[in-house]
């Protein structure tokens, strides 16, 4: 108790303040990365070749549990034609719709990054209030005590600092993966869409053999 006490002394509230956001941050970011790669790694598993087929993937398609990025191309191969000519507008419009969790801890990951140094320079600000408060009342001022105050008052200032840095670099790294899961899904419809173009005029080209014992 004493040790939190002294702790508490030491940081202040805008200290605890960045521990806590601190620790936000790591959760944010863990979370991000685990589920960032896992629908990379199932969407490469999972998603069927389209020169073998890829049709038969996405008709027996279960939305409700399928990798987001499949949900995305299902989605523009199902509905491609009836809302938009615009494939990039459609599938930006389903990608932040099927992201929109990883969308908004991004944001978190970024408003961290910006408000890290703030807290940071609060506490200090705090930290120099008292230390000149103190000063106030002593008739003769020590400066071993002066640099004391101002050492204390600037590790909130060192605190914001090591937290924002890595946050921000964090962030960027995942924006770009994220940015590549947007290109891999406009890629991914094109040839999806090709694919089934591609079969369906077989079909009509190509009558079924029944249709033709029947015909005969």
């Amino acid at each position: 108790m004493d040790n939190l006490q002294s702790l508490y002394a030491l940081l202040g509230p805008a200290g605890v303040a960045l521990i806590f956001v601190a620790l936000y941050a790591i959760y944010i970011a863990t979370w991000l990365i685990v589920y960032l790669n896992r629908v990379w790694k199932n969407f490469r598993r999972d998603f069927l070749d389209l020169e073998s087929g890829k049709d038969r993937c996405l008709k027996d398609l279960d939305l409700k549990t399928a990798n987001p990025l499949i949900r995305i191309v299902h989605d523009i191969v199902a509905t491609h034609g009836s809302h938009s000519d615009d494939i990039r507008a459609e599938v930006a419009y389903l990608f932040h719709r099927n992201f929109e969790r990883v969308s908004n801890r991004l944001c978190w990951l970024k408003l961290i990054s910006v408000i890290s140094p703030l807290l940071g320079l609060l506490g200090t600000v705090f930290g120099m209030v008292e230390v000149f408060k103190s000063l106030s009342f002593t008739t003769v001022p020590s400066t071993e005590i002066l640099a004391s105050g101002i050492w204390q008052a600037l590790i909130t200032t060192v605190m914001g600092l090591c937290i924002a840095i890595p946050v921000l670099m964090v962030y960027y790294a995942l924006m770009l993966k994220f940015r590549g899961f947007h290109i891999e899904a406009v890629e991914h419809s094109y040839r999806a869409l090709e694919v089934m173009t591609r079969i369906r005029s077989k079909r009509i080209h190509q009558p079924d053999n029944r249709d033709l014992e029947a015909a005969v």
